[in-house]
């Protein structure tokens, strides 16, 4: 919106986050793609992100119980999503806001009140405890899972929303690097040790260090209450990741903080009066897919395109329009993001599943732009997201008919076989 040429306040509940030694909150490392890209790209932010700082991660690489591993590629040679930190790319952001003259930044201001119609402000300076009132053309809800500006939304009618905490908890753990300094895993790789309920996943850090997540419904967590059942939970499920991690590292790490719940929101519309609602706020998802930033990125890129085709100073019509076609793809993502658990967790393992990824696969590679798989058109394409699931459906009904047509033509085989040889014994004797 700065380089559109508009005067830009931003308002934030937390302070400088670049003043921060520690910043609270979800650290769960980001997994940049395509449309994540695409709007770092608007804003000429992709290679200082991309280039210095990711690390490409091109296949998922599963650990079995004996310790065993093998891959699963993300997409085509040459195809891969990248691990960014997340205080990394906030900070990046703040700090090319910041050289704009046009932007100006309120650090610890809390928003009490708000007339989304007249876009008048009602912020508490949680310095000083003084308000500060203020009123905007445009107020862009960007405040995340628990936003404020949302809340706003809940007064009206005709606002409809829906939050699910997921019956999982995470809780962050850390392989750090080896003694020569060195990663202790391929980090071309996203580590996933899968265990069908519960799971856990590895994402490389810039130090050669790993963000462990560890993912497991609350009663799981809950029966860990002690180092020696904690060092025995992971001899059982994570044999491997126990000397990388160390016994003493882990018994420090898991009883430093508490499991974190995981929520998905969907809400309809985004707009309400001057107000628009983005990312989180609009449509916070579980972090199973990596879609979380992307998604919230790429509305800034769909935005962008409303605000091109109908004029900064046309609200009135740019607002409306950009929910009805942004709505449909939050809600499918979201969907997406909670199915992408159950795959993550369960059905890696499957024969069925890897049966499938070489099918999609092969049939990718002999049919580039007719046979395109899920995760190639959620991940490295900016296909809309419904139409990546309608895309899938088709998949799936190709592939039941052809399974169909297989074992019929096997079983007709099969009985004609059977005749011929009765016809044989009976010839014979």
């Amino acid at each position: 919106m700065a380089k559109r040429g508009h005067h830009v306040e931003l308002y934030e509940l937390r302070d400088d986050i670049r003043l921060m030694e520690h910043v609270p909150g979800r650290s769960i490392n980001l997994a940049m793609s395509i449309r994540g890209r695409s709007g770092l790209r608007e804003v000429g932010l992709e290679d200082e992100i991309i280039k210095n700082h990711g690390l490409p991660m091109e296949a998922r690489m599963i650990h079995r119980l004996d310790g065993s591993t093998y891959q699963i590629p993300y997409g085509k040679k040459g195809q891969c999503i990248y691990s960014v930190g997340r205080r990394f790319v906030n900070e990046v952001l703040l700090n090319a806001a910041e050289k704009l003259p046009n932007v100006h930044f309120n650090f610890a201001h809390k928003l009490v009140n708000s007339d989304l119609d007249k876009g008048t402000m009602s912020f508490k300076n949680l310095k000083s405890g003084e308000i500060v009132e203020t009123d905007a053309d445009l107020i862009l809800g960007t405040d995340g899972a628990y936003s404020a500006v949302r809340k706003q939304f809940m007064k009206r009618a005709r606002f409809n929303y829906s939050q699910e905490y997921i019956p999982c908890y995470y809780l962050e753990l850390c392989i750090p690097p080896t003694a020569s300094g060195n990663f202790a895993m391929n980090p071309k790789c996203l580590h996933i040790w899968p265990r069908g309920s519960f799971m856990m996943i590895a994402l490389p850090n810039q130090d050669a260090s790993w963000t462990v997540t560890l993912f497991m419904p609350h009663e799981k967590f809950e029966q860990l209450t002690t180092p020696e059942k904690l060092i025995a939970f992971f001899q059982t499920h994570y044999p491997d990741s126990l000397p990388l991690i160390g016994k003493e590292r882990l018994v420090k790490d898991y009883f430093a903080t508490k499991p974190s719940g995981l929520i998905s929101v969907k809400c309809y519309p985004h707009q309400a009066g001057k107000a628009l609602l983005m990312g989180d706020s609009a449509h916070a998802m579980v972090p199973f897919y990596g879609q979380g930033m992307n998604a919230g990125f790429e509305d800034c890129v769909v935005f962008n395109e409303f605000l091109n085709q109908y004029g900064d100073h046309n609200l009135e019509k740019v607002l409306p329009a950009y929910t009805e076609y942004r709505h449909v793809d939050a809600h499918a993502i979201c969907d997406l993001a909670l199915y992408n658990f159950i795959e993550m967790r369960d059905l890696v393992n499957h024969f069925s599943f890897l049966a499938r990824k070489r099918f999609d696969t092969v049939m990718h590679w002999m049919f580039p732009n007719w046979w395109v798989p899920l995760y190639t058109s959620v991940t490295f394409s900016r296909m809309r997201y419904h139409l990546c699931i309608e895309n899938k459906k088709w998949q799936d009904r190709v592939v039941r008919k052809l399974l169909w047509s297989t074992g019929t033509a096997v079983v007709a085989t099969g009985v004609v076989a059977l005749y011929n040889f009765r016809s044989y014994l009976q010839k014979l004797f």
